[in-house]
């Protein structure tokens, strides 16, 4: 069987391959400052992690055929995904890397507090609270766009929700703890993973 390659699908692929690579190597080259020992520690952010690794899973293996488009639409739309698909690639990474920088000392993959935790408002985070999650929901629709079986991102775009849900709701229960008035006033001003709107 051999496979056509479409122009501006596989342009996709390419940029979102591009993307994942610069995603990895943001988390893994992230220098992170020494950190100061766990104030609070919430396990059930694990769940979290876990729904929403899975939703990745889901978005890669319930794909389509390589380097075609994900709906038999005019050409126009080919162009139209390819750049859709592109730009959240990029912005995601981006997002992601000034995001973490952002955190510093912070930053951990489980929800915890630290001894003498700030609570960031700037950079990112003056658009959403969890701005790793934008930058990672953007990857996962990236990806989705340029690889996946409509059906495969639809039910992966509903597991990362679950999983994000949980996340954010175990880590701002340690931050409204530590907190309290000054990180209510900061989540009515901020919306929690998509700009403008939730």
């Amino acid at each position: 069987m051999t496979i056509r390659l479409e122009f501006w699908p596989t342009l996709a692929f390419v940029v979102m391959i591009l993307s994942w690579i610069a995603f990895v190597l943001a988390f893994v080259l992230h220098k992170k400052p020494p950190s100061p020992p766990d104030a609070k520690r919430d396990p059930t952010s694990i769940i979290g992690i876990v729904l929403q690794g899975l939703s990745y899973a889901i978005v890669w293996m319930v794909r389509r055929v390589w380097f075609t488009p994900m709906l038999a639409l005019p050409r126009y739309f080919d162009v139209v995904f390819a750049i859709l698909t592109a730009t959240l690639a990029i912005v995601s990474v981006w997002f992601c890397s000034k995001a973490i920088r952002t955190l510093g000392k912070e930053w951990s993959l489980a929800a915890r507090v630290v001894e003498g935790h700030k609570l960031v408002t700037q950079g990112p985070y003056s658009l959403v609270r969890n701005p790793i999650y934008t930058g990672m929901l953007g990857m996962l629709l990236a990806t989705g766009l340029a690889v996946s079986h409509w059906i495969g991102l639809v039910i992966a775009v509903a597991v990362f929700a679950i999983g994000t849900v949980i996340r954010v709701r175990s880590e701002e229960r340690l931050l409204r703890e530590t907190f309290g008035a000054e990180f209510d006033e900061y989540a009515r001003r901020v919306p929690a993973v998509i700009p403008f709107v939730i």
